[in-house]
């Protein structure tokens, strides 16, 4: 008995750690992203001889998502066919979700059903205040009850570390990026460019930045999204750990991830626009094996690594 409380023990501090860890390497990435768009930024405007232009960027790239901040969530909902349930058309369901928001201390988030016999779930909404938990009704037919308090733990985790506002913001940023990237092209293309007095007089500096702004502007957009899914995958090894903590038993949710990964079945619903806000990736891709390139541009971190990290083995 002893021995099995030490175990434990040292999991939950593994989980603490993995956490924290994350934490820093989310906001690390962050910090990242605003120092590269910076150097985009003036590498762009300084080519183009107008640097203004990562102004209008900014405010065009804001405009562009204040409109899915606010309703992505009845968007996603829709595109989900999800319906809505409440305290008396699954009692169950409903009293698990509200024990769990009671122990993490937020709010009940308004409960949907995908009538779907895939096992899949997502978290949505702009705030705590405005959240949605989303579970297919395979998800509640093929796990028992320990299961289903790990994934419903990992979405809540997800809403109390705000990482659907994140989202957003980085978002926000890959955007700016590839607009950028974009007006960048067609200015030198389309001869839009005005020239400098310098490039006019052959200045080696405007030269090297026209050809260092060309090779960014293929790359940029690139590495832009790259970025993103990293800190897409960190999220949601934070909010396995989280979420295990919560629960106090992180064997439930890595037995949830596993039958979540091995059913057969696809999320019908699912597309590429919605596939990184489910607990684990709707289209069955397979994560053994894969090459680093391949898994720089996946949502999720692969199965078997949380799994592994759930069990004290990562």
């Amino acid at each position: 008995m002893g021995l099995i409380k030490i175990r434990k023990n040292k999991t939950m501090s593994s989980l603490y750690t993995n956490s924290d860890s994350n934490k820093q390497k989310t906001w690390l990435l962050m910090a990242g992203f605003f120092v590269f768009i910076i150097i985009v930024g003036y590498i762009f405007g300084s080519a183009m001889g107008n640097s203004n232009i990562i102004y209008i960027a900014v405010i065009i790239s804001i405009l562009m998502s204040f409109f899915s901040y606010w309703y992505s969530d009845k968007i996603v909902l829709s595109m989900s066919k999800a319906k809505e349930v409440d305290h008396d058309s699954n009692r169950e369901l409903y009293h698990l979700v509200e024990n769990l928001c009671i122990t993490a201390g937020l709010p009940t988030p308004k409960i949907y059903l995908i009538n779907d016999s895939a096992p899949n779930a997502f978290a949505t909404g702009r705030d705590e205040e405005h959240a949605v938990i989303a579970l297919t009704s395979g998800l509640l037919q093929k796990l028992d009850k320990a299961e289903l308090e790990g994934v419903i733990a990992h979405e809540l985790s997800h809403i109390g570390n705000r990482d659907i506002l994140l989202a957003t913001v980085v978002t926000v940023l890959v955007g700016l990026i590839v607009l950028l990237a974009d007006w960048f092209r067609h200015f030198t293309f389309f001869g839009g460019r005005k020239k400098s007095s310098n490039e006019e007089g052959g200045g080696q500096l405007q030269i090297i930045l026209m050809i260092a702004a060309i090779v960014l502007s293929i790359l940029a957009p690139v590495f832009a999204y790259m970025m993103q899914f990293a800190i897409s995958r960190k999220r949601e090894f934070l909010a396995d750990a989280d979420g295990a903590l919560l629960t106090r038993y992180p064997e439930g949710l890595a037995r949830a991830l596993e039958k979540i990964s091995r059913d057969p079945e696809k999320l019908e619903v699912a597309n590429r626009a919605t596939a990184h806000l489910y607990i684990a990736s709707p289209f069955k891709e397979k994560s053994r094996g894969i090459s680093f390139l391949t898994k720089a541009f996946m949502t999720h971190p692969p199965v078997e690594e949380r799994i592994a990290k759930l069990r004290g083995l990562g």
